[in-house]
């Protein structure tokens, strides 16, 4: 079974804010897919379903984002899953463009506490993971009030297609691969150019 989490934090506040593109994710999968998102444990959000054939756990956090790693610890422990053949986490990225995604099959944190608490509650870094481009803060502002506020119009339309373009490659690494996905969706980015 694939376990699918996307990092965010729960609560109407927090609905449209930088830090919660993974939720937004998992919302078009699970709209998508039709898998209901409609039981709570391990301290998350649930859905089970199929994705191309395949068993999976969509599952958002309620932990809060610098704590994702405990709630995802408890759904790998629960299922007995290998973090490496078994998780797919997908998170916001500050160093990335609005509009562009990364997929990796493995990593450090990159700086983002909620990979970081997922590395520190799970020993492993060795995880699926797509990120996708929230933007560099501007220089006058704290990196937690950037990552907590809401898009631009322009900003914002660029991430609905990124968030559609994250969902995919998400399918891609269940369909094919990670090392797959990362050729289509990352390569793809460098022919978007500056628009």
């Amino acid at each position: 079974m694939y376990i699918i989490a996307g990092l965010g934090n729960p609560g109407s506040k927090y609905n449209g804010t930088k830090h919660n593109v993974g939720f937004e994710t998992i919302d078009i999968l699970s709209d998508r897919f039709g898998i209901s998102l409609d039981f709570e444990k391990y301290r998350a959000i649930c859905g089970k379903g199929l994705i191309e054939g395949e068993k999976v756990l969509l599952v958002k956090p309620l932990t809060f984002m610098n704590l994702s790693g405990q709630a995802i610890r408890e759904v790998l422990s629960y299922y007995k899953a290998d973090i490496s053949a078994d998780l797919i986490v997908i998170s916001d990225d500050v160093n990335l463009e609005p509009g562009r995604i990364r997929v990796r099959p493995s990593g450090s944190a990159g700086g983002h506490n909620g990979l970081k608490n997922i590395i520190a509650e799970t020993g492993s870094d060795s995880f699926a993971r797509v990120r996708i481009g929230v933007g560099l803060k501007p220089h006058n502002w704290d990196l937690a009030d950037w990552v907590l506020s809401p898009f631009d119009i322009q900003s914002r339309a660029a991430v609905e297609q990124a968030e559609i373009r994250a969902a995919g490659a998400v399918v891609s690494i269940i369909k094919d691969g990670c090392d797959k996905a990362m050729n289509d969706y990352n390569a793809a980015e460098s022919s978007l150019g500056d628009a």
